[in-house]
């Protein structure tokens, strides 16, 4: 198999080359665990491409086949947002020219200039929800629902517009809808003497784009399907990058289930699989892009020359990067391939990284390779302009990713906090687990170390990583809370420079108006038992403080876990965080003021229950704030309320399908 190494792209000055090294690593050299070299390399023709993902697939290829598809269901990663949008505002519709936005918030992303996909989007002249497998479209200022328009669901698919998510961008919102197949295949038991014909393969997951005009009554103007599980999306100005990920389309045929001929018949299936794996054409690994529907749909795939892979290995499994401007319509999206998986997402609006997990961790290992150590992969694009994103660097470091919040860019070097587990020995304890954080800087095409700090949270896992600046404050738990303080200024000689131990967690951390650092999360008892929700309040202009804290026992918030549902209002310390209590059934929204010295409860927003049948549709999910009203959202309707009183303005129920 031909390949040829990518050249840098990106320019010296602005990624400026880093040889590297681990002298600036807090922890002795003897400690040192070195992840494998990683680049990408593309491939040399389509014969080659093709060549290459035949021997992988046939490596991996068991008695039934590839596996079953990858799970599907909400939107992959779960990852987390903060920071209140800095971005411009989109500019107004002719309709809205003579009308000014109020003072509005965004959607809480990780980076102001890239903005991520959510289930409410707003630009101050309108709301725009995605509840009841319908787009809602919300006049803020007469607070009524002005339009609803329906989404593509059904066909067979589960709940597909549940896991809806959208970008809006000036008069257009583009629908990022995954569709999971309702029908799950068993393959198991084929008819008698049928072991031998193909057979279709399982229903395959979807991932359906829609985009919609809204200068008017709402309208779909375009649609996109692929064969594809979505991982995530983000959009600079009017351009989305959405990354989504693929298995081979290969049907095979059923090996025998009689016990009695099974291990020879396993043997023979998987060879006969194997050879049906070296006869697979290329469309089988390149997912279609159909654009359109009926007679005038047409369908792209990434070229050959635009399909690569990591040095050391080839996935069965293929990472899509389109390109698409709303502005535009949909058209080509440009796919960009790598033959690897990929799980988390991070941008800022010039970079683009994709990370994930090498198949010697999710499934077989490749024939005659040695287990390799647990680490994840990173690939960076420069997305700058509108164009296809371009190959930058790879890189590589020991342990496993929690979110996007384990990683951030900054003066041109990335950082990335992971928690490694090291295989148990016998007859000992469970695994046991520390954290690194990593300094990576570009060596050409490569993300070489040039720093680190290990030793965090030595038997404990990183529950939350947040960076700002030069300092990173990473929090790990297991029975106690240590938040770690480190200083990030040398990033070839990053030191901790604070820790505070405190009972329970923070599983999300925001900063403040005032410099300090806001933490929700669980309370916990001194045996490591949580006993409902905190939030706590930390002065880090030294040694790390806890300076307030606010308990609901019982309670949980879907911000441990989302964070494009924690809302920070700067002006005011507003904070809402959705809430859940046993005692109480749906959910709510928790406002609490959050000043330099203290956090106190504002009061709660609840919602009605759809149809007064307490199925949970009134659960709050997200909230905003557009002029001097808190909005809040539920899949029941939108509430309106005083952000200063919480005295109730107007109550918006959404309509049915």
């Amino acid at each position: 198999m031909r390949a040829r190494i990518y050249a840098p792209l990106a320019s010296a000055a602005t990624l400026p080359l880093l040889l590297a090294g681990c002298s600036g690593s807090s922890a002795s050299d003897d400690e040192a665990v070195a992840a494998p070299p990683m680049r990408l390399v593309s491939y040399d023709g389509c014969d080659a491409l093709l060549d290459g993902l035949r021997q992988a697939a046939a490596e991996r290829v068991g008695p039934f086949g590839l596996g079953v598809p990858e799970p599907y269901g909400p939107f992959a990663t779960g990852d987390g947002e903060t920071a209140i949008t800095k971005g411009a505002v989109p500019g107004p519709s002719p309709a809205d020219a003579g009308r000014s936005a109020p003072q509005h918030s965004g959607t809480n992303v990780h980076e102001a200039g890239a903005d991520e996909p959510d289930l409410v989007k707003t630009d101050g002249r309108r709301i725009v929800a995605l509840a009841r497998g319908r787009l809602q479209v919300i006049d803020p200022a007469t607070r009524k629902v002005a339009h609803t328009l329906g989404l593509p669901g059904g066909d067979g698919y589960r709940a597909a517009s549940t896991n809806a998510r959208l970008l809006l961008s000036g008069d257009r919102a583009l629908v990022l809808t995954p569709r999971t197949p309702m029908v799950m295949y068993d393959g198991l038991r084929p008819s008698a003497g049928a072991e031998d014909a193909p057979r279709p393969g399982p229903p395959r997951p979807q991932t359906v784009l829609t985009l919609v005009d809204l200068s008017g009554a709402p309208k779909v103007i375009g649609s996109m399907t692929s064969d594809t599980v979505y991982v995530d999306a983000r959009m600079t100005g009017s351009v989305a990058r959405v990354v989504v990920r693929s298995t081979p389309r290969i049907d095979f045929p059923a090996p025998s289930r009689d016990p009695r001929t099974q291990q020879d018949s396993g043997r023979k299936a998987t060879e006969r699989n194997r050879e049906i794996v070296r006869k697979a054409p290329l469309d089988a690994w390149l997912p279609g892009f159909t654009v359109g529907e009926g007679s005038a749909a047409k369908t792209y795939r990434a070229p050959c020359g635009q399909v690569s892979r990591p040095a050391s290995y080839t996935g069965t499994s293929m990472l899509s990067v389109l390109t698409l401007d709303l502005s535009r319509g949909l058209g080509d999206p440009s796919p960009v391939g790598i033959a690897a998986d990929g799980e988390t997402v991070y941008g800022n609006g010039s970079s683009l990284y994709v990370t994930g997990t090498p198949p010697s961790l999710v499934g077989l290992p490749r024939k005659g390779a040695a287990p390799r150590s647990q680490h994840t992969d990173v690939h960076m694009f420069d997305v700058r302009g509108a164009g296809r994103p371009r190959y930058v660097a790879s890189g590589s470091v020991p342990g496993t990713l929690l979110n996007q919040y384990a990683l951030s860019e900054h003066g041109g070097n990335l950082r990335v906090a992971t928690t490694a587990t090291a295989p148990p020995k016998p007859g000992t304890q469970p695994p046991a687990t520390e954290s690194t954080l990593y300094v990576l800087g570009r060596n050409g095409p490569r993300l070489d170390q040039v720093g680190r700090v290990a030793g965090l949270g030595k038997g404990e896992r990183i529950h939350s990583v947040r960076f700002i600046g030069a300092t990173a404050y990473v929090v790990t738990f297991r029975q106690v809370d240590p938040l770690y303080v480190i200083d990030l200024n040398d990033p070839r000689h990053p030191r901790v420079k604070g820790e505070l131990k405190i009972n329970g967690y923070s599983a999300y951390l925001h900063p403040t108006a005032d410099g300090k650092i806001l933490g929700i999360g669980r309370d916990a008892d001194a045996s490591g038992r949580t006993t409902g929700l905190l939030a706590s309040l930390f002065d880090v202009g030294g040694e790390p403080r806890r300076v307030a804290s606010y308990r609901l026992p019982g309670a949980a918030s879907a911000s441990d876990f989302e964070p494009h549902a924690f809302l920070y209002w700067p002006s005011t310390g507003l904070t809402v965080v959705p809430v859940s209590r046993p005692e109480t059934g749906a959910g709510e929204a928790l406002a609490l003021k959050v000043t330099g010295s203290g956090i106190t409860k504002v009061g709660a927003v609840r919602h009605e229950e759809g149809n007064g049948e307490g199925n949970g549709e009134g659960s709050v999910q997200r909230s905003l704030m557009v002029g001097g009203t808190l909005w809040t959202f539920s899949d029941a309707g939108a509430r309106a309320t005083d952000a200063a009183t919480l005295a109730d303005r107007a109550w918006l129920p959404f309509a049915q399908r």
